[in-house]
């Protein structure tokens, strides 16, 4: 059984937590600092990147979230999440909590009226997998040790790095579970 949080701060928590719901899997969602003390990995939901650091700040979670990534807990950003793990924000002199080594650019694929669905092939999760574009960001460039999961054309738009993994899309929106299976299988790796 592993313990996984879904940061409660902004953005489409329910969705994440019915994703996540299976035989194996605890569901925790976070609203205290104190709660990531007790949980094996993160998730930080599709919302507004801005807002969703500003209440980081203001609740004192920045740090504690620093440190839950130094120690090696697993965690998984959807869109604005995937932001807010980047270590370079185009436009913007630093990134947020920068546990990830890529460069990413806000609302690459336009504006709310320009969002849309495709199947996506996903690299470990599988060939099929839906992937709902809603003011996504998109991965410029990557590290070295970064993996990437997944291209829209030409362009990254999932990625892996160790235990961080990170996709422009919502898989929260979908029925489809796959993508959330695959980082509780990641979280089950880590607590090994």
């Amino acid at each position: 059984m592993v313990k996984i949080g879904v940061l409660a701060l902004q953005g489409a928590v329910r969705e994440h937590v019915k994703c996540l719901e299976a035989p194996n899997t605890e569901v925790v969602v976070v609203k205290k600092v104190e709660q990531l003390a007790y949980i094996d990995g993160l998730v930080f939901p599709g919302g507004e990147s801005t807002t969703m650091r500003r209440l980081i700040d203001l609740y004192g979670f920045f740090e504690p979230l620093k440190e839950f990534a130094t120690s090696g807990k697993p965690m998984f950003g959807t869109c604005a999440g995937l932001i807010l793990m980047a270590s370079s924000i185009e436009g913007q002199d630093t990134g947020h909590l920068a546990v990830m080594n890529m460069k990413v650019q806000r609302n690459a694929f336009g504006r709310q009226r320009e969002s849309f669905e495709t199947d996506l092939h996903v690299t470990g999760v599988g060939e099929d997998i839906r992937a709902v574009f809603i003011r996504a960001p998109l991965i410029l460039e990557v590290g070295e040790d970064v993996e990437v999961l997944s291209k829209y054309g030409d362009e990254i738009v999932a990625a892996r790095q160790g235990n961080f993994l990170a996709c422009s899309f919502h898989p929260e929106l979908t029925d489809d579970h796959r993508f959330h299976q695959f980082f509780v299988t990641i979280v089950e790796n880590a607590k090994k």
